[in-house]
């Protein structure tokens, strides 16, 4: 089943940068939710499809378009998925650039629940705020 939820939630991450919200969603239960830490423009917690498109929405309007987010790998068993990630944008006139890692409950082989862990989150921060 790891393969298989791997290469979903990789097709998943696809869609998402192609601006395809529902693709991404496909890969998730009706109740998910993602949790994003910090005061920036994006923290807080997105529930359901509402939700994911809200996020997507401020994500795309904080960056004037030009978020871009690059899976560097994805680790996933029954029960988590790990995906490591590089997001860069410009936002402010200023090129931002982190690295993430969002760790993710997995029911019944689907995404449940979604923590974004940021490396450094100083520079999470600072690129968000």
């Amino acid at each position: 089943m790891a393969e298989a939820l791997e290469s979903t939630i990789r097709q998943a991450y696809a869609a998402f940068g192609r601006g395809d919200v529902d693709g991404y969603l496909s890969a998730c239960t009706k109740d998910f939710t993602f949790n994003i830490p910090g005061r920036g423009a994006i923290a807080g917690t997105f529930r359901g499809a509402e939700g994911l498109h809200e996020l997507a929405r401020k994500a795309i309007e904080g960056t004037a378009g030009t978020f871009r987010e690059d899976v560097e790998d994805v680790l996933v068993n029954d029960q988590h998925a790990v995906v490591l990630a590089r997001h860069h944008f410009t936002r402010g006139g200023t090129q931002r650039d982190y690295r993430t890692a969002h760790v993710s409950t997995v029911r019944d082989g689907q995404l449940a629940e979604c923590w974004e862990q940021p490396r450094d989150p100083d520079s999470f921060e600072q690129a968000w705020g």
